[in-house]
């Protein structure tokens, strides 16, 4: 038995870019940060290392993230990891490593903000604040009216 799955918790480095596929497909593709932080077993000083990762999202899941993730953002990915492949004008092949979402779960609200845009800002300036909300989970495939998600 085989498996492909990658759980990323991040903030966004850019804000999603929407595009339509020539049969009218939506697909959002954007790129987020993982820190990793860890003690020096020599010095006892913290250390911390970024990973950056592309991540793209279809269908309704890239309407979403081009809606509502901003750069900054905090946001939980679900997917699987692919390597695409491809050769560029000078005839050199280039190879580009994704995360291809399977599942969204967005970020805490950011306190005193009314904008859908500024909703999700990735965290907020006090650290007793909490999300008054539950975060909403949205799944591939899943039959959604943006309308409906109680931001």
């Amino acid at each position: 038995m085989n498996l492909n799955k990658a759980f990323l918790l991040g903030n966004l480095t850019s804000d999603p870019e929407l595009r339509n596929l020539p049969s009218g497909q939506p697909v959002c593709s954007f790129r987020m940060a993982t820190n990793q932080v860890w003690t020096n077993k020599e010095t006892g000083q913290k250390q911390q290392k970024a990973e950056y990762h592309n991540i793209v999202a279809w269908r309704n899941l890239a309407t979403i993230a081009s809606q509502y993730l901003r750069k900054g953002s905090l946001v939980f990915i679900e997917g699987k990891i692919i390597t695409r492949s491809w050769d560029d004008p000078s005839g050199i092949k280039k190879y580009r490593t994704e995360v291809v979402a399977d599942n969204i779960q967005l970020g805490p609200r950011t306190a005193g903000t009314t904008s859908k845009s500024e909703d999700f800002a990735g965290g907020s300036d006090s650290k007793n604040e909490s999300p008054s909300e539950d975060i909403p989970t949205i799944e591939e495939g899943d039959d959604i009216n943006i309308e409906e998600i109680p931001f």
